[in-house]
């Protein structure tokens, strides 16, 4: 057996040790301090293609992608290079470069619902001004979200929100006032009826829809045939905006995101991620008189120093132009499935109960009994079992999230090889697992 990553990695520990005598946990955000799962938060030294490698020099096969951002791998030659280039030219200025107008282009050509975008620097800011703005044009209050989609920590968006919140069995944020949660309203994923009652309940009132068009915040729920037609009939029904939150989905689903695979057109949509390649960079757009509420041009404001950062829109401009390759989501998408299908193949071998949702290239096992279309779904999944599998996998080297609720990733990196050494690791850590579960107790 691989030794245990809790106690075999003297330097991460005392790396970490020292940190939570500096930062909140130790940690800059709650699901890398392993809580959920137990043991010594990784603490990395470097990283290269589909490989992280931690400070006591052990590597991994890496699943995580920076959730999700680095879907060409880490450390890639052609983003480096644009990045040091960049770096000659200047990290931020500012003010406005044309980097801005052709990354912004680019992705106006990818997504055909975006007819004017902002930059800004994080998937909260994008989805906090989205909002913002569709209140602005609406003039109306309210916003309809899901239950375990998380669109970030702004304050309207923590009532029942999935994500890190899910991994530490929050409901809502503590510092969110009442009057906040108020103007926020919650319906299953998935579950079109409910949306229904609530817009009856609400006529007229309703300033937004916002949703995940894949659910990836509480772990992966694709969208059941029909949902998301039906919540673009809904919302034009009424006279409310549909906003698509993409910051995982965008270019990760589809070149042209999920709106582009299911064939629905949002009024909004939030980008964030793999268009800045792993550097903080997000954005929002939509109909064009929508955006030009937005200040300048009209009265909601919004703005930001980084927005639109220079080293951010370079290595956008590194990244999308590869993803654009006539078979390069098949290639994910064959390799996502054969994980799938491998876990699948070890549960069964195992006799564990799990299951397994995969969506182009993102993927969750959930220790769960029945099938996962929902948050509730996920939430009979057996988190000590996951945090188990996941201490496992860890010590045979696959880094797998460190949360029952939050999707893998698979990046073009991701060698064959590497997927076919995963699902052996799955099968000797579920085995494992079994062995254990076995023996009787002292």
């Amino acid at each position: 057996m691989p030794p245990s990553f809790s106690d075999s990695r003297p330097r991460s520990t005392e790396i970490f040790e020292r940190g939570k005598k500096i930062l909140v946990g130790g940690v800059n955000s709650p699901v890398r301090s392993f809580r959920s799962v137990g043991g010594t938060p990784l603490v990395v030294d470097h990283a290269a293609g589909a490989r992280l490698y931690d400070v006591d020099g052990r590597e991994y096969i890496d699943y995580v992608c920076s959730w999700g951002a680095l879907i060409l791998g880490h450390a890639h030659p052609d983003v480096v290079a644009a990045i040091a280039d960049q770096a000659r030219r200047g990290t931020s200025y500012g003010m406005t470069s044309p980097l801005e107008a052709e990354l912004g282009e680019r992705i106006m050509r990818a997504l055909s619902s975006i007819e004017r975008i902002r930059f800004v620097s994080s998937g909260t800011e994008a989805t906090m001004s989205a909002v913002r703005a569709a209140r602005g044009f609406t003039k109306r209050d309210l916003l309809l979200k899901f239950e375990g989609c998380y669109h970030g920590h702004s304050d309207g968006f923590l009532v029942e929100a999935g994500s890190g919140l899910a991994t530490f069995g929050i409901s809502s944020s503590a510092g969110v006032p009442d009057a906040f949660a108020e103007l926020t309203l919650n319906a299953p994923y998935n579950d079109l009826d409910a949306v229904e009652e609530i817009f009856a309940k609400h006529k007229g009132k309703i300033a937004a829809v916002i949703v995940e068009p894949v659910a990836a915040n509480m772990g992966v729920a694709p969208p059941t045939f029909g949902f998301l037609e039906g919540l673009r009939e809904i919302t034009e029904r009424d006279g409310a905006l549909l906003i698509f939150d993409e910051v995982i989905t965008g270019f990760r689903i589809a070149y042209g995101g999920a709106q582009k695979l299911f064939g629905v057109r949002p009024d909004l949509t939030t980008l964030g991620k793999i268009i800045g390649g792993g550097l903080p960079v997000a954005a929002y757009g939509g109909r064009c008189e929508v955006m030009e509420m937005v200040a300048p041009l009209g009265p909601v404001y919004q703005a930001g120093t980084l927005s639109g950062n220079p080293l951010a829109m370079r290595v956008g401009l590194a990244t999308l132009p590869k993803l654009e390759a006539l078979d390069f989501y098949d290639q994910l998408s064959r390799k996502s499935g054969r994980l799938g299908e491998g876990l699948r193949e070890a549960l069964k071998e195992s006799g564990i109960t799990g299951q397994v949702n995969v969506a182009g290239s993102l993927l969750t096992l959930f220790f769960a009994p029945d099938a996962v279309l929902d948050y509730t779904d996920a939430k009979k999944s057996d988190v000590a079992q996951f945090g188990a599998f996941f201490g496992e996998m860890l010590r045979r080297g696959i880094l797998f999230p460190p949360s029952q609720f939050e999707a893998l990733f698979v990046s073009a990196a991701h060698t064959e090889a590497d997927i076919e050494r995963t699902i052996e690791a799955a099968r000797e850590s579920l085995k494992a697992i079994q062995s254990a579960q076995a023996q009787p107790a002292d």
